[in-house]
């Protein structure tokens, strides 16, 4: 919703939304859409307590659970050693999730992460945070999960052989391309599709963990031996194992880029966040159990697709089955992330922090075009030029480190504005200690991984001179506006 200055000719306005099929916001008039036909053009309060569970779950459940198991066992270094982190990353998920489920119902605004910095920090500390979202945190997230998209739905067409890589990241393209076309065309038709993903996605967990225990009950506990052999584990690969747990838990904050669409949410915000990650960690340690009741360490190490693995020694033929429900249990994770982003950048955009085009709602598709086509080309760039752990890797360094000065910043706020109304209120030692084991991890990612956290770290700080050249001084050159809106609206 483009802020438009009080003082311009609103009849001139109006035409060119009516051209553009866009409709812009004045800035006075309480965030309500409106095309040139003075109707209201907006979201409503659609999100119930079942829809932001399924929200949350669909969102975390995704590519994480099949493809991080092989880079937790092999920094944490031992079978029990791994499972343990598993649980860790999910109690420490449960304390940032609760801790986001306080500031979501104390600021009831829409944006997530960007909101909260904004609200205790200023607007210098929240447009670092979107630089760094937009140039490398974003992007990388969307093109991993997007590669194990492409990975999983070659996977059938070349058993038993490899897929090339070529044509995995020629998929991944076709992956990102649609999913991004859907988000543009129709709110409805991304949250019908969302529906069916998620159920596709459990049904892929049952058909893992049904057998494992099955396995399990009948006694093949071979590969739990010596569960705790802690010669091979290192400390300075538990960052990283650590990481790969996490982003397997990540998601669990995209129900606070829509707050504004929840109803209720003193209530459902805390509620849905709360049940969503139960679930979700237990679904993940059985999930890990019935991997290692057929796979020993040696075998999980040496697989490119763990799910897949597991079905080929328990279900034969049936295991052709199983990459396809992975590829849309990522498709989902997709979707799901790129709704939810597109609301971060359009507020931001609100705000004033971002070109205009991109808080801009297509009159007729009641959708944030601009805003959810911008993460577009830097993904395809980084898909080109690393592979799916590096990704990994550089990406969680900058993730963590600004969740971490999240909620840093609810403690903050808990002494500068003690009055601010807090329905839900969590005991201080969950967001102390939740910040105290992000920025261990970042610290110790320095050491483990320096060139990637090096280059997420540098990526960071560029956001400083951005600020102040595109924002600080003059805000931004009108020459950027008029080149950013040209190339937009002559390609749509």
């Amino acid at each position: 919703v483009c802020a438009i200055p009080k003082s311009q000719d609103l009849s001139t306005i109006h035409s060119i939304s009516k051209k553009r099929h866009f409709a812009c916001v004045l800035g006075n008039s309480g965030g309500k859409l409106q095309d040139g036909d003075n109707r209201k053009v907006g979201l409503g309060k659609k999100v119930t307590l079942l829809r932001g569970i399924s929200i949350i779950i669909g969102s975390v459940i995704g590519a994480g659970i099949f493809i991080s198991p092989k880079g937790i066992l092999k920094n944490s270094g031992s079978v029990g050693m791994s499972l343990i982190v598993w649980l860790a990353c999910g109690i420490l998920s449960l304390f940032g999730a609760l801790c986001y489920a306080e500031l979501g119902t104390c600021i009831k605004k829409s944006g997530g992460h960007y909101t909260y910095i904004m609200e205790a920090f200023g607007p210098q500390m929240a447009f670092i945070r979107l630089w760094a979202d937009l140039v490398a945190i974003r992007p990388a997230a969307l093109a991993v999960i997007s590669l194990a998209f492409g990975q999983h739905i070659l996977e059938p067409l070349f058993m038993p052989c490899g897929v090339p890589l070529i044509a995995v990241k020629l998929a991944t393209v076709i992956g990102i391309t649609s999913v991004m076309y859907l988000n543009s065309m129709s709110v409805t038709w991304t949250a019908k599709i969302q529906i069916f993903l998620t159920i596709t996605k459990l049904l892929a967990i049952i058909i893992i963990i049904v057998p494992g225990m099955y396995q399990l009950f009948k006694g093949e506990t071979g590969n739990f031996e010596d569960a705790f052999n802690m010669n091979t584990m290192q400390l300075s690969g538990m960052p990283l194992a650590f990481y790969s747990g996490m982003y397997a838990y990540a998601g669990w904050f995209y129900l606070n880029f829509v707050t504004e669409e929840v109803e209720n949410p003193e209530r459902t915000v805390p509620l849905a966040i709360c049940i969503s990650m139960v679930i979700v960690t237990c679904c993940y340690v059985l999930i890990n159990v019935a991997y290692y009741t057929v796979m020993s360490a040696e075998e999980l190490l040496a697989s490119e697709a763990v799910a897949v693995t597991f079905a080929e020694k328990l279900m034969g033929n049936f295991s052709v089955a199983v990459p396809v429900f992975v590829a849309l249990s990522c498709y989902g994770s997709m979707n799901g992330g790129l709704f939810a982003l597109s609301r971060m950048f359009y507020v931001a955009s609100r705000e004033g922090q971002l070109p205009e085009v991109l808080s801009m709602i297509h009159v007729r598709r009641h959708t944030p075009l601009a805003a959810v086509f911008i993460l577009y080309p830097m993904t395809i760039f980084q898909l080109f030029v690393g592979d799916i752990y590096s990704l990994l890797n550089f990406m969680s360094f900058l993730r963590w480190l600004f969740i971490g000065v999240v909620v840093m910043g609810l403690i903050y706020l808990r002494y500068t504005k003690p009055d601010l109304p807090r329905p839900f209120k969590v005991p201080l030692f969950i967001p102390v200690v939740f910040c105290f084991t992000c920025f261990s991890m970042v610290f110790l990612s320095l050491y483990s991984d320096p060139i990637n956290t090096g280059i997420g770290f540098a990526i960071s700080l560029t956001g400083i001179p951005a600020y102040y050249i595109f924002l600080y001084f003059n805000h931004r050159p009108k020459w950027f506006h008029r080149a950013l809106e040209e190339c937009f609206f002559d390609h749509i």
